[in-house]
């Protein structure tokens, strides 16, 4: 038998998450497989910021949401031998039984790279900053970009394809570590701690030419005041409202929004989730592969040791604990 770890919902997240919100059970799995079966056991782990507010379609007793590369350590499909890394939608668990093959994917080809970059750069965050940025902010060179959370794990790939095209980017983040890593590292234009402030103040002496386009991760007060500084014709992609995960619906922001500078700008607002775009992974980790490979995109990942680590991982997004992609090595 196989001793399977996993995490479980054990009350639902009123407001910040806390690891009493989280349970740790175990569960023994058969070490041999029936025909077509095969037994993965994790390798790398996923937390990302769409949990917390996904979780509410969880009920108590249910294993987190997560996608991990897992490697198959006993298989009676020829598809996936012995060895094989995958990928799935397995949840926090350390091993998984796998019944119908159909849920597998195997790990894409990139190269030397660790495989980790499959659930950062060159996997959902990556494809998200690649498709959204460049089909709804549609950025031109010469043009002003604006992200938020841009040490993350989309921001950062947000900003460095902006400066891949030739714009000027004005990046927030929320200590003077990220921010140097952004400045110095990154080579982002202007960057700002967005705790130590006045935004529309900055903004109007930093920025004083206008935002073309603002990749927004963040929503609430801090988009407001973002919308007031757009130039006309800009672009507004919603990939997030971070500010807003942890509040109760009754507390979350109503306004006042800047209609007339949306109308008067003809501003163009899209939300946006990658989900849509997964046909099309391929196309889009391509070019994020060429480009790392080729040095103009750098990757950064928070890696946790431990699989028992999980609840601290994924409670670290919201204290502001990672730079980059925040990933768990079992």
């Amino acid at each position: 038998m196989v001793l399977s770890k996993k995490f479980v919902l054990a009350k639902h997240f009123v407001g910040k998450p806390s690891s009493d919100d989280i349970k740790l059970v175990t569960e023994e799995l058969p070490d041999e497989v029936n025909d077509e079966e095969v037994l993965c056991e994790a390798v790398w782990l996923s937390v990302d910021p769409y949990m917390r507010i996904n979780v509410g379609s969880l009920s108590e007793g249910d294993v987190m949401m997560g996608e991990q590369v897992a490697r198959v350590i006993a298989s009676k499909n020829p598809k996936f031998p012995e060895g094989t890394h995958v990928m799935a939608h397995f949840g926090w668990k350390s091993h998984t039984l796998v019944k119908d093959v159909s849920v597998l994917r195997k790990v894409p080809d990139i190269e030397d790279l660790p495989l980790s970059l499959t659930l950062g750069s060159l996997g959902m965050p990556g494809l998200t900053a690649y498709f959204g940025f460049l089909e709804k902010s549609q950025p031109k060179s010469g043009e002003t970009v604006l992200v938020n959370t841009a040490a993350g794990a989309v921001g950062s790939i947000v900003g460095q394809i902006a400066k891949i095209k030739g714009c000027k980017v004005v990046a927030f983040a929320g200590t003077e570590e990220k921010c140097s890593w952004l400045k110095n590292e990154l080579g982002f234009d202007q960057v700002f701690n967005y705790k130590n402030i006045d935004l529309d103040k900055v903004l109007s002496s930093s920025v004083p030419d206008g935002i073309d386009c603002y990749f927004d991760n963040v929503g609430g007060h801090f988009s407001s005041v973002v919308l007031n500084h757009m130039n006309t014709q800009g672009r507004v992609c919603i990939c997030g409202c971070l500010s807003e995960y942890n509040v109760p619906a009754e507390n979350t922001l109503k306004g006042p929004y800047p209609f007339k500078r949306i109308l008067f700008k003809e501003l163009s607002i899209f939300g946006f989730i990658v989900w849509k775009c997964m046909q099309r992974a391929d196309e889009g980790r391509k070019q994020l592969l060429e480009w790392i490979k080729s040095g103009k995109l750098i990757y950064k990942e928070t890696i946790t040791e431990g699989f028992e680590n999980m609840p601290k991982a994924f409670l670290g997004l919201f204290e502001g604990s990672n730079v980059g992609k925040a990933i768990v090595k079992a």
